[in-house]
């Protein structure tokens, strides 16, 4: 039968190649025609072939476009001739002008003809076309075609197509008709008569001997079939087969009725006499068979003794399931030990109380014995319990279940509390109202981690519910065993968060120095993790500038923290040597990359993604230059209330190296508030950083008179909905310009005899100040200051005297060579200028311009040492949350 179904269809498969060659080769020729006709009558009606033709020469002409139109459109000939039949052209030159092989005469007659010749390329198909002229004239004749091998290769070409596909079909069909005679020699299994006789008595031989009972029921509710175990489980009579269930009067009146609805049941449980019968009930008719149900059944009367316990034990480890995931949610202590106690009332214990050792608390590991444990939770079925209230501070005699759990970490089961003479020694009073309350039995069970004692856990019955016994002692080992690691981890992420917060409060600025430059108003935010590497410092410069900085290391924790703590670090440092900014973060961006270097091993992390802004503002000159490495822009706040953010190149991050950093110097207006702040303040996962730049402009606008410190909290409020999930440092500095009439300037001469007339415009200057008892040492510094200007440096010479804080006096000159301070010898001439210099002033130094250098001095005021002027930044409220 196979073979013959195979043979088929290879039969089939060839007439259906045979039929697809034949139309191949008709639709080939056909198209043929159809595209020799579309060359012919286009090129015959183009444009310039009339002009062509009443040339003197239409060869010349005509043949070039021919081969151009032949190449293009895929024929091969076009072939213009006269009304006699003389060729214009043709692709081969030596045919021209002789007379054109085929039949002009319906052509001429303005017909369009195709016909089959043998031309001079060989067999051909083509088609002429006539060429008319306005009147409609035939003047000339053109002839489009292919030849006929061309043709044939269209055809060749198709063919393996054809006949892959008619192979195609004939492995699929063959390969159907392969799996319908595998399946139906699977689904008899390829058995005979004889064998099949005999699988069937071994299946009626099963039916009759399993330890379930069996029933099939027809449509009409007659008792078809009846196992052995049937018959012995209901007692039905030797000829109850073939009776309906109704008439089976020996029949509980609940299971005749189950049978007759036909209605699916599963394990549902029934009474037969004294049994209990466990029954199911499907229809038979699911995949098609015929109409009934089958139903077996199944002797329970067993199981019903152990029915409760097993409800009992399937209910522990729903507890135990359910403990899994409410406990340990968070990583704080007291809630952990609130959701062990949750758990566990009412649906284990009456009332459940949690005492954790007050060090682990604090993230420290707890003491050896059972003192100083604080009552973290209390939870109950009601209120008015006589329990240790939540807080208190409770140290638990050696007596007590609590502490003899404590020194040998085993828990204990008191079943009966009114007899535990030890448990009544901790608090006799309180002790007697618990029992009077109903309360009677305890189970109490240390909280231990890593073999160490962190807690107890106290679990406490009252008359609602039996006392405790020996399984539940294990059951609540294991919750509290669940809850006990929860609790270590808290305890450890406490201390290391306790640690990297106060690594944090350390880095961070305490108190804003003195200075009259700027007036400062800031806020830090930490992250909803705690700690974070965003900071800010505001760090005094000679010559009454100030420096602002803000920074940002990404990622959280110690590391972070600390990386923060090393940046900050050499932002001061480099300030000290009072650079510009971009060499600043020049500066920065080589260590930066020297830390990621040393930073070599698997357990450390480079400095990725550190970004900085910093600027200089000059309270005299009003010019505020800045840098930034891949920080945020600043905004810059006018005192008419307009809000810019300065187009400051944004540089790359610290660390990358290669590319020089650009500074941007900007004129401020006396009032302009500068905004330096970190991405965490703009940045949201729920808006774009543009929508967050437009909220701070926003913010800052059309508030000119309102403070720094106003500022800042407006734009927290109008920035912030809660807890960040990023740190945010804002820094606002409203800029001050020092008076005119507290600096004064001169340009000196390169000429030693200048220095004695510079001390006595220094004398009245400062005799105008009120300052004249620091005439003497100011006009000491004054003379060696210029003196050495003159001797080693070059012109320009200027003296800048400023008074501000300090009284400031800088000598600037064309020179780049640097001081320096030295002792000199008995013998030495000279050499003692800068050292009497730095002992006539509290700070001296040097910075470099780009027109030279500024030697600079300064001397304390008689009234600058009663007044700090610090303002402090309380970081203990800002990590308060």
């Amino acid at each position: 039968m196979f073979v013959m179904q195979v043979a088929l269809v290879i039969l089939l498969v060839l007439c259906a190649v045979f039929a697809l060659v034949l139309q191949s080769q008709r639709d080939t020729g056909s198209e043929a025609k159809r595209r020799s006709i579309a060359v012919a009558q286009t090129f015959a009606h183009s444009p310039g072939i009339l002009p062509a033709l009443r040339t003197s020469d239409p060869s010349a002409v005509l043949q070039p476009l021919t081969e151009a139109g032949r190449k293009t459109s895929g024929v091969d000939f076009i072939v213009v001739m006269d009304t006699k039949g003389i060729r214009y052209t043709h692709p081969i030159p030596s045919r021209i002008g002789q007379r054109f092989v085929g039949n002009i005469g319906p052509s001429l007659a303005g017909k369009v003809y195709t016909e089959s010749v043998h031309g001079p390329l060989g067999d051909e198909v083509q088609a002429t076309v006539p060429v008319k002229d306005t009147s409609g004239k035939v003047v000339a004749l053109v002839s489009a075609g292919l030849k006929v091998k061309n043709v044939a290769s269209q055809v060749d070409r198709q063919l393996p197509i054809i006949l892959g596909a008619g192979a195609a079909a004939l492995v699929v069909a063959t390969g159907v008709t392969a799996l319908v005679s595998r399946r139906l020699r699977r689904q008899t299994h390829s058995l005979a008569p004889a064998e099949m006789t005999r699988m069937y008595d071994h299946h009626d031989a099963v039916l009759h001997s399993v330890r379930e009972g069996v029933l099939i029921i027809g449509e009409g509710g007659r008792l078809l079939l009846a196992n052995d175990e049937a018959r012995r489980l209901l007692e039905l009579p030797a000829d109850a087969e073939g009776h309906h269930v109704a008439e089976l009067t020996n029949l509980d009146p609940e299971i005749v009725a189950l049978l007759i609805s036909g209605r699916e049941a599963t394990d549902e449980v029934h009474f037969a006499g004294e049994r209990l019968l466990a029954v199911n009930q499907r229809p038979t008719d699911r995949d098609g068979g015929p109409k009934g149900i089958v139903v077996t059944l199944r002797d329970s009367t067993e199981l019903q003794a152990v029915s409760g316990r097993a409800e009992v034990a399937r209910e522990r480890l729903k507890l135990l399931y359910d403990a899994g995931l409410s406990i340990g949610t968070t990583l704080d202590v007291m809630r952990t030990a609130d959701e062990l106690a949750k758990v566990a009332v009412p649906r284990f214990a009456d009332f459940v109380t949690v005492d954790i050792a007050d060090a682990v608390l604090q993230g420290e590991e707890p003491a050896t014995t059972a003192t100083d444990l604080r009552r973290t939770t209390v939870r109950g079925v009601r209120n008015d319990h006589p329990l240790y209230e939540k807080g208190r501070l409770i140290d638990f005699v050696s007596s007590t279940p609590q502490a003899r759990g404590w020194g040998s970490g085993r828990s204990e089961l008191v079943a009966d509390l009114s007899t535990a003479t030890g448990w009544h020694a901790q608090d006799p009073k309180r002790t007697k109202a618990i029992i009077d309350y109903g309360i009677h039995s305890l189970i109490t069970a240390p909280i231990r981690a890593r073999g160490v004692v962190l807690g107890m856990a106290n679990f406490w019955r009252s008359k609602r519910h039996l006392p405790f016994d020996d399984e539940e002692l294990s059951l609540a080992e294991e919750l509290v065993a669940r809850a006990a690691v929860s609790i270590d981890n808290a305890r450890r992420y406490t201390r290391e968060h306790a640690l990297a917060v106060t690594l944090q409060r350390s880095l961070l600025p305490r108190a804003l120095p003195e200075q009259s430059a700027l007036e400062i108003g800031y806020r830090y935010l930490p992250a909803q993790s705690g700690v974070s590497g965003d900071w800010f410092d505001v760090i005094p410069l000679p010559g009454s500038r100030v420096a602002l900085a803000v920074g940002d290391v990404v990622g959280h924790g110690l590391h972070a923290a600390a990386t923060m703590g090393r940046l900050r670090t050499a932002v001061h440092n480099f300030s000290t040597l009072d650079l510009p900014p971009d060499e600043l973060l020049g500066h920065m961006d080589d260590l930066v990359g020297r830390i990621d270097q040393d930073e070599t091993s698997a357990e450390a992390a480079g400095v990725v993604g550190a970004t900085c802004l910093y600027a200089i503002y000059d309270p005299v000159t009003r010019y505020c230059s800045m840098a930034r490495a891949g920080h945020v822009s600043p905004a810059l706040v006018l005192p008419g209330g307009s809000v810019t953010f300065p187009d400051l190149p944004a540089g790359p991050p610290l660390g990358l190296g290669g590319m020089p950093f650009q500074k941007t110097e900007l004129e401020l207006p006396e009032g302009s508030q500068l905004v330096l702040y970190t991405d965490g303040l703009i940045e949201d996962r729920r808006r774009d950083l543009d929508v967050g730049m437009e909220m701070l402009r926003n913010a800052l606008a059309s508030h000119p008179d309102r403070s720094p410190e106003d500022s800042c909290q407006a734009v927290l409020d109008e920035l912030l909905t809660g807890r960040p999930k990023d740190d945010v440092a804002l820094l606002i500095a409203r800029t001050r310009a020092l008076p005119s009439d507290r600096v004064a300037d001169w340009d000196v001469p390169c000429d030693p005899a200048a220095v004695s007339g510079m001390r006595v415009a220094l004398s009245d200057k400062l005799e105008e100040w009120g300052l004249s008892e620091l005439g003497f040492g100011m006009e000491l510094v004054l003379s060696e200051l210029i003196t050495n200007a003159i001797r080693y440096g070059s012109a320009p010479i200027h003296v800048r005297l400023i008074r501000d804080r300090t009284l400031i006096c800088e000598v600037a000159d064309g020179s780049s060579t640097s001081p320096h301070l030295r002792y000199a010898a008995t013998t030495d001439e000279g050499g003692r200028g800068l050292f009497l210099v730095s002992q006539m002033v509290e700070r001296w130094g040097t910075r470099y311009t780009p027109q030279g250098k500024v030697i600079w001095a300064e001397q304390a005021l008689p009234e600058t040492g009663e007044d700090l002027g610090l303002t402090w930044f309380d970081v203990d409220s800002a990590f308060s949350d």
